[in-house]
């Protein structure tokens, strides 16, 4: 599921997406399947399709999905065009970090020039936990060689995220990147904000690059993560809606 495209060449930022399975490929199936009946089309945007219900989930306390983030993501692609940052679908991660055959992967990989290391220098991956319950964050930053951990629920992906490191550390580096659990990442207050969390952490991010990021090379995006992220996800769910309801009446209007 492409939700966005995939750029010429990687640089200082990729950001991957992973999506989960729930049980197996045919309960998604049937799950998509069942709750896309009735279910209208409200907007295109790039490669996302949002549907009714996803404002639904938006408006309320609920667990955002995947179209949601996905929406977003690409949203902020749009706003930081620099081709020091690129977004990938969540497709890929999934299946990088769950390949079982090394050789085809390595096949997969060549492509995405994940072996350029000279233009690949950070790569957020965004990651579900297994069941699909949990969003969380991972970021490979070339300069320090290392891998970053953002979980907004007391590292409870740790061991998604050590398994995306694993597999994706020998493309971008000589597997001997080093992996970190960002321990000041902020927290959630309640049990369906993972997502919430995490678009706010991939946006106050791709702020710091955007903005000459790199200003504090020893603190990173760290400390704007900690001080910024709690105020952004307070009217995130908002401006998101807000972002939404005024795309389609562009769309409108233009017809």
């Amino acid at each position: 599921m492409l939700v966005i495209k995939l750029p010429e060449s990687w640089a200082e930022i990729t950001v991957l997406q992973e999506l989960n399975r729930w049980k197996t490929k045919t309960d998604l199936r049937l799950f998509a399947m069942a709750n896309t009946w009735g279910d209208d089309k409200i907007l295109s945007f790039n490669d996302v399709v949002l549907r009714r219900s996803d404002l639904d989930i938006l408006n309320g306390p609920n667990y955002l999905n995947d179209r949601v983030i996905e929406f977003y993501l690409s949203y902020l692609s749009t706003l930081h065009t620099s081709p020091t940052i690129s977004l990938i679908p969540p497709s890929i991660a999934f299946w990088i970090s769950n390949c079982p055959d090394t050789e085809s992967l390595k096949d997969f990989i060549k492509p995405l020039r994940l072996l350029d290391s000279d233009e690949l220098n950070d790569n957020l991956n965004v990651e579900l936990a297994e069941g699909g319950l949990h969003w969380s964050l991972l970021v490979y930053y070339k300069e320090t060689n290392s891998f970053f951990h953002h979980d907004s629920f007391m590292g409870a992906n740790q061991w998604n995220a050590r398994q995306l490191y694993k597999a994706v550390s020998s493309f971008v580096s000589d597997g001997d990147a080093a992996y970190r659990e960002c321990s000041d990442t902020p927290q959630q207050k309640n049990g369906y904000d993972c997502g919430v969390h995490l678009l706010a952490t991939a946006q106050v991010i791709c702020k710091w690059f955007s903005s000459g990021g790199m200003k504090n090379r020893d603190e990173l995006w760290l400390g704007d993560v900690k001080k910024t992220v709690p105020n952004v996800v307070n009217h995130l769910r908002d401006e998101i809606l807000g972002l939404i309801r005024r795309l389609m009446s562009e769309k409108s209007s233009s017809k």
